[in-house]
């Protein structure tokens, strides 16, 4: 449990969670080194399509050799069986866009942080019921900054993490942050798909480097 708690600080000290998938590993190890070298400590790569738990494997075998402190998770995990594949790939932690029961066992099991994604109090009620200190919102632009404000107090000891739609901003991300999310999740606003047709690694890396800076002006 002490490895889940450093984890979930370890969002919380980022405040900003990248989130991407693509099909080229080696445009995922670009992706990865150039989040790494801007200063991200924690990264979802998220399972989207059939090259995902291969390019993970090779992520995690580079992580290992190259990029000593990061913590790679993998997201839109929707069954038990992904849950275990990834797991047995190396996954520090688990993100899902729904509450999967299935899923839920599996991580207690294997005894790995698991962050569901909500959209509703019922949703929100039943991952706490299960254990689940910390989800996600999503999508994240559906329900806004208000609907945080509006079920905090119904779920003081529950981690919010708003995941689409949040827009590498001060004004955006102050909104969520002032409503009461302790991070952001920043998929396609921060990776993308006109950055990696580029190879602008260079603007993957200034935007994050925004990201970052945005999230401790704020903090502080």
């Amino acid at each position: 449990m002490e490895y889940q708690e450093q984890i979930i600080e370890a969002v919380k000290q980022q405040g900003v969670l990248p989130l991407f998938y693509h099909a080229d590993p080696e445009v995922c190890l670009s992706i990865t080194a150039t989040l790494y070298e801007a200063g991200i400590r924690v990264i979802e790569f998220t399972n989207r399509g059939p090259q995902a738990l291969a390019n993970f494997q090779l992520l995690v075998k580079t992580r290992d050799e190259k990029w000593p402190g990061l913590l790679l998770a993998v997201g839109t995990i929707r069954s038990a069986e992904q849950a275990v594949k990834f797991i047995d790939a190396g996954a520090d932690f688990l993100i899902s866009p729904v509450f999967d029961a299935d899923v839920c066992d599996v991580a207690y099991l294997h005894k790995k942080l698991w962050i569901p994604g909500c959209m509703t109090p019922t949703e929100v009620h039943v991952a706490e019921n299960a254990g689940c200190k910390f989800v996600k919102l999503f999508p994240g632009n559906a329900l806004g900054p208000d609907f945080v404000s509006a079920i905090r107090e119904l779920f003081p000891e529950m981690l919010f993490m708003p995941t689409g739609g949040v827009d590498v901003s001060r004004e955006n991300i102050g909104s969520w942050l002032d409503a009461g999310v302790c991070a952001v999740g920043l998929g396609s606003k921060l990776i993308s798909k006109k950055r990696i047709a580029d190879k602008d690694y260079a603007g993957i890396g200034q935007a994050t480097k925004e990201a970052l800076a945005i999230i401790q002006s704020l903090k502080n």
